[in-house]
């Protein structure tokens, strides 16, 4: 079998114990130089050994994402894109409010 994506980035042995190997599969090379380039390889593998097996993949996915945002954000992260859709909720509300205001008056209006 080939190497995960981890280990051929790493350019080491994958074995069975590989603790990246069910996360990161060859196929998806960048997913894996991502997350290495944000949070390093010992990093992600220490996180994901203090997790029980059965959360580590919503870990990774917590780590990929984060790892995105931080390459489109270094700053803020996902931070800076929570912040972008709480205004965008904010202005929708607006929005919302202005209609269905102008739908109580054209209602009385026609009345």
């Amino acid at each position: 079998s080939s190497p995960c994506a981890a280990c051929k980035l790493l350019r080491r042995k994958c074995t069975r114990e590989c603790v990246f190997a069910p996360y990161f599969s060859s196929s998806e090379p960048q997913k894996f130089a991502q997350v290495h380039k944000i949070f390093g390889a010992s990093n992600v593998s220490k996180m994901l050994q203090e997790l029980p097996v059965e959360r580590r993949r919503d870990a990774v996915a917590s780590i990929v994402y984060e790892a995105n945002a931080r390459i489109r954000d270094p700053v803020y992260g996902c931070l800076g894109a929570i912040f972008t859709l709480q205004q965008q909720i904010a202005q929708l509300r607006k929005q919302l409010s202005a209609a269905q205001s102008e739908m109580v008056l054209l209602k009385f209006q026609h009345q």
